[in-house]
């Protein structure tokens, strides 16, 4: 189990990340547009600069959902492979079977 306070500041991360999406993007296309004025650019830069570091989407982990170990991550079922070892041999994971050989 992860601790407690990694989960939480992750999830704090995601949280901010969806808020200040939409105000990244905006700098983004101003900063890209080679039409922007060196000037407008400069402040779009300057701005995006000044966002807080743990407002952008690359900062969040990708965490299991029910231990919140952040490696061995599977992304389509969004659990670690511990996690997901558990689950599928109860069969609690629809449409997953032990292969065997």
């Amino acid at each position: 189990m992860a601790k407690l306070s990694s989960v939480v500041k992750n999830e704090k991360k995601k949280i901010r990340g969806a808020k200040m999406r939409s105000v990244r993007v905006e700098l983004r296309k101003i900063i890209k547009n080679p039409k922007t004025t060196p000037e407008a650019r400069y402040e779009a830069q300057m701005k995006l600069a000044r966002l807080p570091r743990n407002a952008s989407d690359l900062r969040v982990r990708n965490r299991c959902l029910i231990s919140g170990r952040p490696r061995g991550y599977l992304r389509k079922f969004q659990m670690s492979r511990l996690a997901f070892r558990e689950y599928a041999s109860r069969g609690l994971l629809p449409g997953v079977i032990k292969a065997s050989w």
